[in-house]
């Protein structure tokens, strides 16, 4: 911030951190609150947050509506979301396109908003073609975040050494809970940690120094080293004698759930990150820090200076994300699907809604009915009677731009009346993203009425054969001359 700008104000108005209850998001948000005025953005916003100036917004990021809602008024904002943890009871699909969903509501929200730059926090990309699912998904979200005329700077970072945080707490936890540590073929695989202290000082600076257009940089400490390497030092600054031992296989499948029993971390997050780890993760020129003026903690600096706020913090000071028990985000019997498909060149997501309206009855032959009147809406019945079991209401409202449709899931037997969310009602989207080369399809906030053990058997793979059916039918249609 410019020195004669007083403590407490921000000339360009208030700074929003999305994900502000995470390991980062929430370091940041106090970080900045002595200078700025900060909107935390979160799910599950903390009641309180004593001795500090944050002002917290409940915000959905699977809804767009409410994105536009909490960044209303920002200048400024950060991205530090990433959608490893499942966010419905029943979820269907892979973290990467609900990763694009978020990404692509913050980014749409903040262009309407008037936001003037996103900073993003996401992971070092090493020069391979074949990347894993978890990086190659840092990349969608580092593209799309910029995809609406937004002004991104993107720091891309390898494992963030601090108190509470996550890939940091899985070695520390295997070295404290295992005395004969196996080391599989991707322990050799090189990795260049940063301190928390380190990202946060960067982040403030991308802050107070704008990029005019789109740039990506990478930190790191000065210290890179081997996975296996990372853990044996990490050993030693704890003082615990430790055996290594080589294995001749890679072991990602077995190592996923074995890491998972042995440190606590869950599945969902534990997976994707062995996934990446087969590479080598170095960043390439650290020019970036060096104008900062940050030139990196070394590795056993920062690990020290985490195990000893760990051991000073009391419950307070943890990441509301932290403190929570059990799956955080799974708190309702609801069901989001989300299914990638390819977008037709030349189709939009309106001509494929439309397309999709057409193409249902001929799918439902037998069994089920597929009714589609002149308002684009769909009703689901029964082939001898009128029942209705599921009402698909085009919603004209929020589908004014040809690139996303939206349906409401009105009614029918199928479909659960609850009481109104401020994330949104059920509904059924058309999304382009990419490039305008994907499509995504996805269902949210739905509640079924069947028993949860006949939904997964029955409703729920329908469902899927139906996506899939289509994604074929939009791949044929690739192939041939398409006209608006």
């Amino acid at each position: 911030m410019a020195a004669d700008t007083p403590a407490g104000l921000s000339p360009r108005g208030p700074v929003v951190v999305a994900g502000a209850t995470g390991f980062v998001g929430w370091a940041l948000a106090r970080f900045l609150s002595s200078d700025y005025r900060v909107i935390g953005l979160s799910r599950m916003p903390p009641r309180t947050d004593a001795g500090n100036r944050i002002e917290w917004r409940s915000c959905d990021l699977f809804s767009l509506q409410q994105c536009e809602a909490a960044l209303d008024g920002a200048s400024r904002a950060f991205y530090l979301v990433h959608s490893m943890w499942p966010s419905a009871r029943f979820t269907q699909g892979n973290f990467e396109d609900m990763d694009l969903i978020c990404a692509d509501n913050f980014a749409r929200a903040a262009a309407k908003a008037g936001v003037k730059q996103i900073v993003y926090l996401g992971g070092l990309i090493p020069d391979e073609p074949d990347l894993s699912p978890h990086l190659r998904s840092r990349l969608e979200v580092e593209e799309t975040l910029g995809s609406w005329g937004v002004s991104v700077t993107a720091l891309r970072a390898g494992i963030v050494i601090g108190p509470f945080g996550s890939s940091y707490r899985i070695f520390r936890t295997l070295v404290e809970r295992v005395p004969v540590i196996p080391c599989p073929a991707w322990t050799r695989s090189l990795t260049q940690p940063v301190a928390l202290d380190d990202v946060l000082a960067l982040l403030r600076y991308c802050l107070d120094h704008p990029a005019p257009r789109n740039r990506d940089f990478d930190i790191g400490s000065p210290d890179v080293m081997s996975y296996r390497e990372l853990i044996e030092r990490t050993a030693r600054i704890m003082d615990l004698k430790r055996t290594f031992i080589d294995v001749p296989f890679s072991g990602t499948l077995w190592c996923r759930w074995w890491l998972s029993r042995v440190t606590g971390a869950p599945r969902e997050m534990v997976s994707p990150l062995l996934e990446s780890v087969r590479h080598s993760m170095v960043a390439r020129d650290r020019g970036f820090q060096k104008a900062a003026g940050v030139p990196g903690i070394p590795f056993e600096a920062a690990v020290r200076a985490a195990l000893s706020s760990e051991r000073a913090a009391g419950r307070e000071d943890r990441p509301p994300a932290d403190q929570r028990s059990g799956r955080r985000m799974i708190h309702q019997n609801d069901v989001r699907s989300v299914q990638r498909m390819p977008l037709p060149a030349g189709l939009t997501a309106r001509q494929v809604a439309e397309r999709y309206s057409d193409w249902l009855p001929g799918i439902f032959r037998t069994f089920v009915r597929a009714d589609v009147d002149g308002g684009k809406n769909v009703r689901f019945r029964p082939v001898f009677s009128r029942t209705s079991l599921l009402d698909l209401a085009f919603f004209a409202e929020r589908s004014g731009l040809a690139d996303r449709q939206v349906f409401i899931i009105a009614g029918g037997l199928l479909a659960r009346r609850v009481a109104a969310r401020s994330s949104g009602r059920p509904r059924l989207e058309f999304r382009e993203v990419l490039r305008r080369e994907v499509l995504l399809v996805a269902i949210h906030d739905y509640h079924p009425t069947l028993p949860w053990y006949v939904y997964n058997c029955t409703q729920a793979l329908l469902h899927l054969w139906v996506m899939r059916s289509f994604a074929r039918h939009l791949s044929e249609l690739a192939q041939g001359p398409i006209c608006r």
